[in-house]
């Protein structure tokens, strides 16, 4: 439960943003374990350990296409004075009944075979006739057009130590080794080790489902026409796809218009695949922001302990705030401004930390560092606000991109980092070190 439901809400009180953050993650929780099969794991989190089964590779097998021979019989071998091997046959990936290889003898080897006993090393074609008699060869022709390639006699060009060209048994890992550690986020090269040693499903705490919906009568789709005082709607379109980003599996909803009964009713039909709800718009003092009216007293009806609260934070841009929780499950709800900037920064800075929270994972934000303020002149911020203003980071120096205005979409779409003013700091020099957030 949220501990701001635990006190009475301050409608002067100015949260500060580490104030609201923790709130935030004081209140949510990593989701409940589940087992899923390895393809439905791709991007979830490790809850154990996984140990390895078996060894991997499970047997010596060949890293080269060639032949398997005794390191006597090539020894001094050289264009000049080959060594002359009967070929007894073939041994090809996969295949169980292995042929015996015994002195003055070559049996062809495939790219992944097991080495055949009696056989030490493994001799690439190409430094070999490949059984035919003129010379060294570039590789082997298809047993199905050649079958005779898997017998007769095959010249040797050049000698090879024991165990050359032979992956060893246990060579990526041994049976017992632990493969990966709790914690782990699954992705294509973990999913890969995974199937290697067998394992068909693992246990994961699941990605989050996210729903995000915009309000605003003035909101149209894309693709659809204008009409007079009616904008697109793109915050919806950020922040599903911001929330993918972070690893969530995120549900758009189409702007809902300034009603709060609709609100609520939408809300309420979507909290059966929600993890965390997101709203963006009608969250300030207007006389249409639905979001504020749908939600301040939703806890009266709710269960003891659920509710949304609405806040001031000292921060630009996203001052106006809400936070709480909804519904049976008490489904956490972050309500964000409408202003596009506002809205993706609030994303980033509280969000963002609750999916990857939900999630499991330790390090649930986005990575900071600092970097030289490149500008012409001071910056300027307001006086116990925390400014975050979009940016470009090169070569350890960062430029902002567009104004101050919480509106500008375009300048956004440029920004890869956010650049960080203290609520102490009104003014901030060229060439002076500031604190950056990296986006993506």
């Amino acid at each position: 439960m949220s501990t701001a439901a635990t006190r009475p809400a301050d409608q002067d009180h100015l949260w500060s943003v580490d104030e609201h953050l923790e709130d935030i993650l004081a209140t949510v929780r990593p989701l409940e374990p589940i087992e899923l099969q390895l393809l439905d794991a791709q991007g979830c989190v490790l809850v154990e350990d996984v140990t390895v089964p078996v060894s991997l590779p499970p047997f010596d097998n060949s890293s080269m296409d060639g032949y398997a021979v005794r390191v006597a019989d090539v020894a001094g071998a050289s264009e000049e004075f080959p060594a002359a091997l009967e070929v007894v046959g073939d041994v090809a990936a996969g295949q169980a009944d292995l042929l015996q290889v015994g002195p003055g003898q070559a049996a062809r080897i495939m790219t992944g075979a097991p080495l055949p006993p009696g056989a030490e090393t493994v001799v690439p074609v190409e430094w070999t006739d490949g059984g035919l008699g003129e010379g060294p060869v570039t590789g082997m022709r298809a047993r199905s057009l050649a079958p005779e390639g898997a017998q007769g006699q095959v010249h040797v060009y050049r000698p090879a130590e024991a165990r050359a060209h032979v992956r060893a048994k246990g060579s990526d890992v041994k049976s017992g080794d632990r493969a990966l550690e709790a914690g782990t986020v699954l992705g294509p090269p973990q999913i890969a080790l995974l199937a290697a040693i067998g394992r068909g499903t693992v246990r994961v705490r699941p990605r989050p489902r996210v729903v995000v919906m915009s309000t605003g009568s003035e909101l149209v789709q894309p693709d659809e026409d204008l009409g007079p005082g009616q904008i697109y709607d793109s915050n919806s379109f950020a922040l599903t796809a911001a929330a993918r980003d972070a690893g969530a599996i995120a549900y758009r909803v189409g702007a809902v218009v300034d009603d709060a009964e609709t609100l609520r009713s939408t809300i309420e039909d979507q909290l059966v695949r929600a993890d965390l709800m997101v709203t963006t718009g009608g969250v300030s003092v207007g006389a249409y922001d639905v979001v504020k009216e749908a939600l301040s007293h939703v806890g009266d009806e709710d269960e003891a302990g659920s509710g949304v609260e609405f806040r001031k934070l000292a921060m630009q841009p996203g001052k106006p705030q809400g936070f709480g929780s909804i519904g049976p499950d008490h489904t956490p709800l972050l309500a964000l401004p409408g202003n596009p900037v506002s809205s993706y920064v609030s994303f980033e800075l509280f969000v963002r930390p609750a999916i990857r929270t939900l999630m499991g994972l330790e390090d649930v934000h986005r990575p900071r560092t600092t970097a030289t303020l490149a500008v012409d002149e001071a910056l300027t911020s307001p006086k116990g606000r925390r400014q975050f203003l979009r940016g470009t980071l090169a070569d350890g120096a960062v430029r902002p991109v567009g104004g101050a205005g919480s509106h500008l979409i375009a300048a956004l779409a440029h920004a890869d980092a956010l650049i960080v003013v203290p609520e102490d700091v009104e003014s901030v020099e060229p060439g002076s070190e500031v604190e950056v957030v990296l986006l993506g």
